[in-house]
């Protein structure tokens, strides 16, 4: 990812997130020196994650996919890459935070074998002035 991608990442954060990141938040990733990845198609960008290393681990901060490309693997192929790329740069483990909402994230964390190790009280933004849960989970990499 570089800044010149940050206005096609806006349109699919927008697009797909009620309470969307904004384009400071991922200058400031790349400020800091975070992974920042996009993947395109023939059309553009279609995905971005921004990772955050830890000693010992990795933070997944955002994985995001165009709504007109989900449901087709896209997210799960966009993780898979970053287990294996982190697993293979050094990294034990990676964690996240979800909305207990998100049912299609869920699924897909569940299927690489993240567990829920923790959860953040009042985590998110929602409606209103109401805040939501943030389930915080973790998937221990295999090294063998």
């Amino acid at each position: 990812m570089r800044e010149s991608d940050i206005e096609a990442i806006m349109q699919i954060e927008n697009a797909v997130y009620p309470f969307p990141w904004t384009a400071g938040n991922f200058r400031d990733s790349l400020k800091a020196g975070y992974d920042a990845w996009i993947l395109e198609d023939e059309g553009g960008v279609i995905g971005y994650a921004v990772v955050m290393w830890l000693p010992g681990e990795v933070h997944l901060l955002n994985l995001s996919v165009a709504a007109a490309c989900q449901r087709r693997g896209v997210a799960r192929a966009l993780l898979r890459w970053l287990v294996d790329d982190t697993r293979k740069r050094g990294a034990d483990s990676m964690m996240l935070e979800v909305r207990p909402s998100n049912g299609p994230a869920r699924l897909l964390y569940q299927g690489f074998g993240f567990e829920q190790i923790g959860l953040r009280r009042r985590y998110y933004p929602a409606a209103g002035d109401s805040r939501e849960d943030a389930l915080v989970l973790r998937l221990v990499y295999d090294h063998g």
